[in-house]
């Protein structure tokens, strides 16, 4: 692809430089500059089939609900790009706060569908994560999440046979554990650091999200999964929301990481699918 060529023909704007960006997990990440300094990002996937067209169309719906988004200029399959935002990856200090007030909000957001899912299948690292509405949760969650990408890490040949009966069999115990909430909420989806931007003091966007209405405890632990936010974040979440309890923390948080497990687990494999091992034996 000729990136220049295709800003200038699509959005008339012309590129001086280019420079590679961190990231980009379904495909390149520049940035763009032209000679007057205005910039964007764009990122390209040749092949065309990671959806960066679903990618826009969701930071399109997070923007929507006046989350921090970046703007989306030009939106196809081999290729999205972005307004340039500011800021650094993660959130630390006062940021961390300022994200917590980005997520309560984005977590009570009205709703125009209440049910479990999505208008559409969104993507997470590229992969396609089904959204059929689902009036409850507990099955949403078990058969379109767990139970679904393990299938997609067998199929992958990154989980064994063996790990795979195990999430099944999970699956279809979840409510020993978990329950019914009242409402489900609008989630990023993929919250962790290094799809975070904050300027020091707030968070600039939320990017590369994986939409669907859900728990919001599936977020909240996919923040404890690689150490992303600290205190400072949960103690104002639950200021603001009331939670997560105590509980949580014990035993929902690692329950509910099995699905980002699965997700990494499916991409690379290794060390990833060993944790998924782990997890299902824990809750056997």
């Amino acid at each position: 692809m000729d990136l220049a060529e295709a800003l200038r023909t699509s959005l008339g704007f012309e590129v001086a430089r280019t420079e590679r960006l961190a990231g980009g997990c379904v495909g390149d990440v520049v940035a763009v500059t032209s000679a007057n300094g205005a910039k964007l990002v764009a990122k390209l996937d040749p092949s065309g089939s990671s959806g960066l067209e679903v990618e826009a169309r969701m930071l399109r719906d997070l923007a929507a609900v006046k989350a921090p988004a970046p703007r989306v200029r030009l939106a196809r399959p081999d290729l999205l790009v972005m307004d340039f935002v500011e800021g650094r990856t993660g959130a630390r200090g006062s940021a961390e706060e300022h994200l917590a007030d980005v997520l309560a909000d984005l977590h009570t957001a009205p709703l125009t569908d209440p049910r479990y899912g999505y208008d559409y299948d969104t993507r997470i690292g590229g992969l396609v994560q089904p959204n059929p509405r689902s009036t409850h949760w507990l099955p949403f969650f078990a058969e379109h999440r767990l139970v679904h990408m393990a299938r997609e890490a067998r199929n992958a040949g990154r989980l064994t046979k063996e790990t795979l009966r195990a999430v099944e069999h999970l699956a279809g115990r979840l409510d020993e554990w978990l329950e019914e909430p009242t409402r489900g909420a609008l989630l990023h989806g993929d919250l962790w650091s290094g799809n975070v931007l904050s300027d020091g003091e707030h968070v600039t966007a939320l990017i590369d999200p994986a939409l669907h209405v859900g728990h919001p405890e599936v977020e909240l632990a996919f923040t404890a999964l690689f150490a992303s936010f600290g205190e400072r974040f949960r103690a104002r979440y639950r200021e603001r929301t009331g939670r997560p309890d105590a509980a949580f923390w014990r035993e929902r948080c690692a329950l509910y990481n099995l699905y980002p497990l699965l997700v990494h687990a499916r991409l690379f494999g290794g060390s990833y699918a060993d944790d998924v091992a782990r997890t299902v034996t824990r809750f056997r």
